[in-house]
């Protein structure tokens, strides 16, 4: 989950376990025809050539990457699974994100009963590209979470590891779809594929964006190979200090019982975090000065 402003997305199960689970060719053009033709195939073939003939999808795109790309923030709050039957399973966590020069950094904590802590460290780039550490309960020292995990439970939950991140806002591959009503919000349609560079466990991700404020009120992400969909819905929409933010993420998968919630309880949307602030080895994400109450 970049969750929350989106302050990223995150959630868990009982279960602390590890992971759960040639040659070019040359070619001279002699005319100026053949130049033109081939700066179209360019055009064509660049993936920013479609956003640049459609005006709303390169404002879609410029206004969601902007807003993840200023991501300064450090929250804490309470993540709650929800079984069919009513039973609530709640544990605590922190969270802090920053985009630095060589992309977002995205440090979560969460914390189960006693002294049972997993710690995440999600890297993105500015193409899209994910790195995923994890250092689990007994741990002293980070490990990389291979990709084939990245679509497992995240401590027992409905979020995933790769749910973590809106990376797919960074994908090649981007559709805008005719807009439609959320509620009372207009919202633009964008419909993310990734491409065979980009890793990813899901076929499609579907983002319903408020068209005034470019952020998602709900997303809906088609698992690959199953086509089974998983639906993350955004409540209580806000601006704090120029930041817009969610209050709560709701996560959950449409015919199975029960669903994930994600409660901010306070934060600072302008943390003014540095890399010092991302290191796994320090005691987490809530280190540092009191955050403000959410509302």
């Amino acid at each position: 989950m970049t969750f929350l402003r989106r302050f990223p997305m995150l959630t868990l199960s009982c279960n602390f376990g590890r992971y759960s689970g040639g040659r070019w060719a040359n070619f001279t053009f002699g005319t100026i025809r053949a130049s033109t033709a081939l700066l179209v195939l360019l055009l064509l073939g660049h993936p920013w050539g479609a956003s640049a003939a459609n005006p709303d999808l390169e404002t879609v795109l410029t206004g969601s990457r902007r807003r993840i790309e200023a991501l300064d923030y450090r929250v804490t709050g309470r993540l709650t699974r929800v079984d069919g039957d009513g039973k609530r399973t709640t544990y605590k966590f922190a969270a802090k994100a920053h985009w630095f020069p060589d992309g977002l950094r995205l440090l979560t904590e969460i914390s189960g009963a006693g002294a049972e802590k997993t710690t995440l460290l999600v890297h993105m780039t500015a193409s899209g590209r994910v790195t995923i550490e994890a250092m689990l309960p007994g741990e002293t020292a980070a490990s990389v979470v291979p990709f084939e995990h990245w679509n497992d439970p995240l401590v027992g939950t409905d979020f995933s590891y790769e749910d973590m991140v809106e990376s797919q806002f960074f994908w090649k591959s981007q559709e805008l779809l005719p807009s439609q009503k959320y509620g009372a919000r207009d919202c633009f349609v964008l419909k993310s594929t990734p491409s065979s560079q980009d890793r990813s466990h899901y076929d499609s991700v579907t983002s319903w964006i408020d068209s005034s404020i470019s952020f998602p009120v709900q997303v809906v992400k088609t698992l690959h190979g199953t086509g089974q969909q998983k639906e993350f819905l955004y409540y209580g929409l806000r601006q704090n200090g120029g930041v817009w933010s969610a209050s709560q993420v709701e996560a959950k998968l449409p015919g199975k019982p029960g669903s994930s919630m994600l409660v901010i309880e306070a934060g600072s949307p302008k943390a003014k975090l540095a890399r010092k602030d991302f290191d796994l080895g320090q005691s987490g994400a809530q280190s540092s000065g009191p955050g403000e109450n959410v509302k």
